[in-house]
C-alpha cells in the first residue's frame, strides 16, 4: 500500500484542482504531479480515489505534522464538496458508473478463467471501495446500478473466501469488515471446491 507521504501528496496536488475538475466533463484528470521516489506512479485525479485516499491516510498518519496536515486537506476536501455540491454529486454518480463497469468487468473476466484472474482480485477489490465511497456521495446513482451492484456482490459472495484483511494491516480500522466484507478475504483460484 502507498505510503502516508503518498496520499498527502495526491490529496495536496488534487484539492489544489479539484474546482477545475469538478467544473469539466472529465471524469479522469490528469493530477500532473510525481510522486515520492520508488512508488507507483499517481492514478489520475478522481472523487473516488481521492476519498479512498484520505480514508487510507487516516489509518497511516505517523507524525503530529502529517496529522495536522491532512486535517487541513480534510477540511479543504469538504469546504469545496459543500461549495460545489450538485457538481461533486454529478461527477460522483458518473465515477459510479465508470467505476461499476470495471467491477462487472473483472469479475465477467475472473468467472471465465479465474487461474489467470485470480490474483488480480487484491488491486481490482479498490473498484469496489470507490463505489461504496462514491455511494455515500449522492443520491443520482440510477436504482438499476444500484441493484447490479447488489447482483455483483451477491456473486462474489458465493465465491468469496473469508479470511485476514488483504491490505497493509494498518490500513483496517478505516476498514471494518462489516461495511467492507470484500477486503476480508479472496477468491479462489479456481471455481472447483477448494
Amino acid at each position: 500500500m502507498p505510503s502516508p507521504e503518498y496520499d498527502l501528496r495526491y490529496l495536496k496536488a488534487g484539492i489544489e484542482q479539484l474546482e477545475s475538475y469538478l467544473l469539466s466533463s472529465d471524469v479522469y484528470w490528469s493530477i500532473g504531479t510525481r510522486a515520492p521516489a520508488g512508488e507507483t506512479p499517481y492514478p489520475q485525479l478522481t472523487l473516488g480515489v481521492l476519498l479512498l485516499a484520505r480514508l487510507r491516510a487516516q489509518s497511516s498518519m505517523k507524525t503530529s505534522t502529517q496529522q495536522v496536515e491532512l486535517e487541513e486537506l480534510s477540511g479543504r476536501l469538504n469546504d469545496l464538496r459543500t461549495r460545489w455540491r450538485v457538481a461533486w454529486e454529478g461527477k460522483a454518480s458518473k465515477e459510479y458508473h465508470a467505476r461499476l463497469n470495471l467491477w462487472k468487468n473483472f469479475l465477467e473476466e475472473y468467472r471465465a478463467n479465474p487461474e489467470t484472474q485470480y490474483d488480480r482480485y487484491k488491486y481490482e477489490v479498490t473498484r469496489r471501495v470507490m463505489l461504496h465511497l462514491l455511494g455515500t456521495e449522492t443520491e443520482n446513482i440510477p436504482q438499476t446500478q444500484r441493484d447490479l451492484l447488489a447482483s455483483l456482490d451477491l456473486l462474489l459472495h458465493t465465491i468469496f473466501i473469508s479470511g485476514k484483511f488483504i491490505w497493509d494491516v494498518s490500513l483496517a480500522a478505516s476498514f471494518p469488515q462489516d461495511q467492507y466484507w470484500y477486503l476480508y478475504g479472496r477468491v479462489p483460484k479456481s471455481l472447483q471446491r477448494e
